[in-house]
């Protein structure tokens, strides 16, 4: 069986609040969009056995911790019996980017498996899994534009669509590790809840919607306000960084060829939505 797991951005992500147990409770919009990995899963081996293999960017760290065998063994705990099998995966989603692509791996892992095996999991013990995972690996589950709140795995469809606009993404040469940004990121509660900004037109998004986390990465990595800048000055509606970073992205109303605006060693794609 082979899919393609996909890429996400957060369309503004506000860091309310920090628990007393030292998660955080945030405010964002995960968005799919088509920048994907390659995944393929055959049955192999006995029961409880699992073989990974890895190609494309490459994986770093023992092949157990990989988020997709992660997967393969949370999902045997719910089934003992789960059968054995390989899981190859062709790695194109950059890591530290904000993207999620581990994320989508192993929630893309989980619902291969379901079928692949058919275990009979209904979504919402899907999701359970998932977000045991990673706190947006649910969403890799359930796909379309989810508003989540909580720690991120909290989630509910919003009615929002940019069918039609184009996205240039870009990851930049070097990663941002989610300990960086968190370790100076300053909560604060919106005048208004970002559920209501998002309602705006994306034009207006420029001067409400807002990361939060570009407060505290920016600082460390100034060329990502250089590429925000970039991105607008080449006639981007809205721009933004993608989850605690490092890519970042711009909307257009038009096809936009991003090459030749970033510095050499960073990889732009311009991508329409819906496509």
């Amino acid at each position: 069986m082979l899919t393609f797991p996909n890429a996400k951005i957060n369309l503004g992500l506000f860091v309310t609040r920090r628990r007393e147990d030292g998660y955080h409770i945030l405010q964002t919009l995960f968005y799919p969009i088509d920048w994907c990995d390659a995944l393929e899963i055959v049955p192999a081996g006995e029961a409880g056995e699992v073989k990974f293999f890895a190609t494309g960017i490459a994986v770093d760290g023992d092949a157990a911790d990989n988020l997709c065998v992660r997967a393969y063994r949370a999902l045997q705990q719910l089934r003992p019996d789960l059968p054995g099998c390989e899981i190859h995966l062709e790695k194109r989603i950059p890591f530290g980017a904000g993207l999620g692509g581990g994320s989508s791996d192993a929630a893309f892992t989980l619902t291969m498996l379901n079928k692949l095996f058919a275990l009979g999991l209904n979504q919402e013990q899907l999701e359970a899994v998932a977000a045991s995972l990673g706190a947006d690996c649910a969403f890799f589950c359930r796909q379309g534009a989810q508003y989540c709140e909580g720690i991120g795995s909290e989630m509910e469809p919003y009615p929002l669509s940019l069918a039609g606009r184009w996205l240039v993404v870009v990851k930049p040469s070097f990663g941002v590790s989610t300990r960086e940004a968190y370790a100076h990121v300053r909560p604060q509660q919106p005048a208004t809840p970002l559920y209501e900004l998002l309602k705006q037109p994306v034009e207006a998004w420029r001067d409400t919607v807002r990361n939060d986390f570009e407060a505290s990465v920016f600082p460390a990595h100034p060329e990502l306000q250089t590429a925000k800048d970039t991105l607008y000055a080449h006639g981007a509606l809205y721009a933004s960084m993608s989850g605690s970073g490092s890519a970042m992205f711009g909307i257009f109303d038009r096809e936009a060829d991003p090459a030749g605006w970033f510095p050499a060693g960073w990889e732009a794609r311009c991508i329409k939505d819906g496509e």
